[in-house]
Order: structure tokens, then sequence, then C-alpha cells
């Protein structure tokens, strides 16, 4: 009895470290807001999850989580899948009209509403990336070929 218990604890264990805590969902969002206020590319470009990655999807990506930085960061957060994202997370065709999927499934999306202020004026803006878990992190999951 104890071993079919110890098999069946080991089996589930990587599915009850899927879903981050709290505390890991708060330092991811308070590090990508930082990185983003802070105009640091590397770190934002780190959260990028590429293992098995299209290379066209990769560099839009990287394009994607910098296109912001510098900007005064008015909300983020991450929020639960809706249904409509749940069916985007399925994946669909890409660029070239290839079947793409994302290399892990997300879990949430971090919504970021930002302003930014110039000689013209001021504008604002508001995005949203998928995230997902790798190894006990929250990461960006960048699409790859579907197989």
């Amino acid at each position: 009895m104890k071993k079919i218990v110890l098999i069946l604890l080991l089996a589930i264990a990587p599915l009850a470290g899927f879903c981050a805590t709290p505390a890991q969902e708060k330092a991811f969002v308070d590090a990508y807001k930082k990185a983003i206020e802070t105009k640091d590319e590397k770190t934002l470009t780190g959260f990028l999850y590429a293992k098995g990655a299209d290379p066209q999807a990769l560099e839009f990506y990287k394009m994607m989580v910098t296109s912001e930085m510098g900007a005064k960061i008015t909300s983020i957060q991450l929020v639960d899948l809706d249904a409509k994202d749940k069916e985007r997370a399925k994946g669909g065709p890409g660029p070239d009209g290839k079947p793409m999927k994302y290399t892990l499934p997300p879990f949430k999306k971090l919504v970021i509403k930002s302003e930014t202020k110039d000689a013209n004026g001021s504008s604002g803006s508001s995005s949203e990336v998928l995230v997902a878990e790798s190894d006990g992190k929250i990461v960006i999951p960048v699409p790859g070929p579907a197989s």
C-alpha cells in the first residue's frame, strides 16, 4: 500500500508544481515592471522561453517585450485566462501559414497598461502576453512549429 501511495505522489508531483504561488506571481510582475521602466532589455528578453521556438516568432516576441521599454506602467497584473485566451493558447497559423503552438501551456496572461509622454503629448497603450511555468519560474512561451 505504501508503494502505491508513493507512486501516486510521484506521478502527481509535476502537476502540483505547475501552478505558480502568489509570491512567485508577484515577483514576476514586479521584475517585469522594473525591467520595462529601467529599459532593461536583457531581463525582458530573459523572460522568453525560447526552447523549440520558431526563429521568426522569437524575433517578434523580442521586439514585442521590449517595445514598451521606458514607459510609465499605469497597471500591470497577471490574470486568469478566459475562454478566448484558452482558445488562442491552443495555437494557430504562423506568419508563413504553417501551424504553430505554444512551447509550454499558458496558465495566465500578463496585462500591461502604460503611458508615454514626450514633446508631442502623451499616449497610452495596452498589451497582453500569455505566460507559462518552466522549472518553477514564470516565463513567456514563444510559439514553435506544431508537430
